[in-house]
């Protein structure tokens, strides 16, 4: 009889015995072959199961920094326009982030901090982080014409103090270097104050000064000066104090000046109708000249006229009201320059991309829909504002409610510890009394 492969694997594996020392019948046995060969059958199913499963599985390979590069086309299509248009977005995590973070709300233009403007000492930009901006400001389409850093808050180079003067002017010198590693061609700041210790002659000189000894240690930057709303000591609220410090400076190539639509206002500078913006930079025209012009601040003005206080509001939703930007964005004599948003937002950038849609349409609607199309965009705006102001109230409300909670649960642990020692030590004393 040929024997089949598997009977004679089952055939090997048990042993030959009489049928007299197992008195159970041939059937019995064949049952239990049967079953031993199945049980083995079983096993190898089983063993080649476990095999699979344990197969180690594929290494994830890991992603380069090319991998990681941004997806132009996962951001909003940006409006090709003559007025450059953005927002001063956020650098954290590096300043390549800006950029995209510029892109994200569908900004044409951009300001950002170049280092932390409230420290006077920031580490250096790495090489990685400057081929990142470099790069990401190609990808994305932007000139280095249409970016506008904004300065440190801590520089005040009006002060007499030369101690305080030149710990300013370090901090000024390093964001101008950090500027010019980045490949950009501005720098925006605020003038400074006479501190009450000097006239506004003198710290005009000492500010004027700064900005030469500043052109001397740089390249090719474009110090850019900030109009102020005129409180205080501070410099800078009068177009005729900007001019005088353009009159000191040496190389008046690299000098400019960026106008704040919100400190403009509560100087006294109305620009709230079409006759009060051509009259006001008629003026500006006149005492400093036109080809200075740089950038604007576009804010909204929460202060009324003459107030002397720089209380930025959202577009439309503040004294100066939409009508004022209809004005700017339309302006021919405002195209192709930084034209940047510093209005609140709650923490919520989705209202710099709507402020910045608003003001796209403005500058390209008819004149026959400019009512009927702002009233839109300020019931827009509006609603918006108010649903984020209404989160971070609530969110501001819960937190604060999580700190006295937490503030009680602890003055409670703290009252449970002092009776607990206290009953601990009225003990001692009681068993002291007793022996």
């Amino acid at each position: 009889m040929v024997q089949t492969r598997r009977s004679t694997a089952v055939a090997v594996s048990i042993p030959l015995t009489s049928p007299d020392s197992h008195p159970e019948s041939s059937k019995r046995r064949r049952t239990a072959l049967a079953d031993e060969s199945d049980h083995g059958a079983c096993e190898t199913v089983n063993r080649l199961h476990f095999l699979v499963a344990t197969k180690e599985p594929p290494r994830r390979t890991k992603r380069t920094k090319t991998e990681d590069k941004p997806l132009t086309e996962d951001f909003p299509v940006r409006v090709s326009g003559s007025w450059k248009i953005g927002a001063h977005v956020s650098a954290a995590g590096g300043v390549g982030n800006a950029v995209r973070n510029a892109a994200m709300v569908g900004a044409n233009a951009f300001a950002l901090f170049v280092k932390s403007q409230r420290k006077w000492d920031s580490a250096p930009l790495s090489a990685e982080s400057v081929d990142v901006f470099k790069r990401r400001m190609q990808e994305f389409g932007y000139s280095p014409k249409h970016v506008l850093p904004h300065g440190s808050y801590l520089v005040n180079l009006g002060n007499p103090d030369e101690e305080k003067r030149q710990k300013s002017f370090n901090c000024f010198l390093d964001d101008l270097q950090r500027c010019e590693q980045l490949g950009l061609e501005l720098y925006n700041f605020h003038p400074g104050s006479t501190v009450g210790q000097a006239t506004k002659e003198e710290s005009i000189a000492l500010i004027a000064e700064c900005i030469n000894n500043a052109h001397k240690m740089t390249k090719y930057i474009t110090i850019v000066i900030e109009n102020m709303a005129g409180s205080g000591n501070v410099i800078g609220s009068q177009f005729s104090e900007l001019r005088e410090i353009i009159d000191h400076v040496e190389e008046k190539t690299r000098v400019g000046v960026c106008l704040d639509t919100c400190s403009s206002r509560p100087f006294g500078y109305d620009i709230s109708t079409k006759v009060g913006w051509e009259y006001v930079f008629s003026a500006f025209d006149t005492e400093v000249g036109l080809s200075y012009l740089k950038g604007l601040h576009l804010n909204d003005s929460k202060a009324a006229l003459g107030s002397k206080k720089d209380r930025h509001e959202n577009i439309g939703l503040g004294h100066l009201g939409i009508s004022t930007f209809r004005h700017i964005v339309s302006d021919p004599r405002t195209q192709d320059i930084p034209l940047i948003l510093e209005t609140p937002t709650f923490e919520a950038t989705d209202i710099w991309t709507k402020e910045i849609s608003a003001l796209n349409r403005l500058s390209l609607v008819d004149d026959s829909e400019v009512l009927e199309t702002e009233l839109s965009l300020v019931n827009e705006i509006t609603s918006l504002v108010r649903s984020h102001a209404a989160k971070k109230t609530e969110k501001a409300s819960r937190t604060k409610k999580a700190s006295r909670t937490e503030k009680a649960s602890k003055t409670e642990e703290a009252s449970k510890t002092r009776t607990c020692k206290r009953n601990t030590t009225e003990d001692r004393d009681y068993d002291s009394d007793c022996a």
